[in-house]
């Protein structure tokens, strides 16, 4: 049975590394000349960020390859699995930057409150991001900072000055999520086209009656793409989320269904896939401003 590693302190993972542990909650590193992770898989029960800025291995997630080139930030969250393996023609040591701390680090702090935001942790695979060189000077100038601080002696300001530099670090890379989004289209394009196609099969199959309604996982993992990105790139392209979106398609057929008197309202929620009427009720009253009988009688 494959070996499975379990990072559960940032002391651990600095042994691994080969570096000291300067604060036990969160570490830095410039990764030349560093230990590289060995060949196995490893369970994470630290959050960490990986600038990486050369080939030197491959990051495995799930069942997919990182899409990761020089200068692409990886996420990995807490309870995360990651398999390394290394190249045939990799360097002896890798190159890039690494930052990892422990979810008690945050606790109690703005960030900790905020970290739900940045849903990057939860993108898949195929969803790293792709830095500009101008980005990825801005990312090491944050890693630098919180390098500052993990020198410095600790004192009453550590822990504000740390997690301050790690939320900046977070926001940057929301901004820069933004951008991708934009840049690479090519590889969004028709996203949202074939979430609506999706939509429109799924309902008119009777698929809605057996199963329900779709799930913004469900629709996500049809389109190859986790849910969180899936949902993010909707918001980019919509100003709604993607379950937003779904309700709204539920409603369109809502109306559509009502100006058919011999189908009653309970008849048309389960047809939508709705487990119990009143749900339906609620959600039509919630979105159209009247109850779905109150709607067919005006019209």
């Amino acid at each position: 049975m494959e070996q499975i590693v379990n990072l559960d302190s940032v002391a651990q993972y600095n042994a691994i590394r080969g570096v000291e542990t300067l604060h036990p909650l969160v570490s830095v590193m410039d990764l030349n000349g560093l230990h590289p992770m060995g060949t196995r898989r490893y369970h994470f029960n630290l959050y960490a960020i990986y600038l990486k800025e050369l080939k030197c291995g491959e990051m495995r997630y799930g069942r997919n390859l990182y899409d990761y080139q020089e200068g692409t930030l990886v996420f990995i969250a807490p309870g995360q699995m990651l398999q390394i393996e290394r190249r045939p023609d990799a360097p002896a040591s890798p190159k890039g930057w690494a930052l990892v701390f422990h979810p008690d680090l945050i606790k109690g702090t703005p960030l900790g409150r905020h970290m739900p935001d940045y849903s990057f942790f939860s993108y898949d695979a195929n969803e790293a991001l792709h830095l500009s060189e101008k980005e990825r000077q801005i990312v090491v100038d944050c890693f630098v900072k919180i390098q500052y601080e993990l020198g410095h002696a600790i004192d009453k300001h550590s822990k504000t000055l740390i997690t301050s530099n790690i939320e900046l670090l977070l926001n940057y890379c929301l901004r820069f999520y933004d951008r991708q989004f934009i840049t690479r289209d090519d590889a969004h394009q028709g996203v949202l086209e074939k979430f609506e196609s999706l939509l429109n099969n799924y309902f008119n199959s009777g698929k809605a009656r057996e199963n329900g309604l779709p799930a913004v996982g469900w629709c996500a993992g049809q389109l190859n793409l986790s849910a969180n990105y899936f949902s993010d790139l909707i918001r980019k392209e919509t100003g709604k989320s993607a379950h937003e979106h779904i309700q709204a398609r539920v409603i369109d057929l809502a109306k559509e269904k009502m100006y058919d008197d011999s189908k009653s309202v309970s008849e048309i929620a389960y047809e939508l896939g709705f487990k119990y009427p009143q749900h339906f009720t609620r959600l039509f009253k919630q979105r159209v401003g009247s109850t779905p009988n109150e709607y067919r009688t005006l019209n």
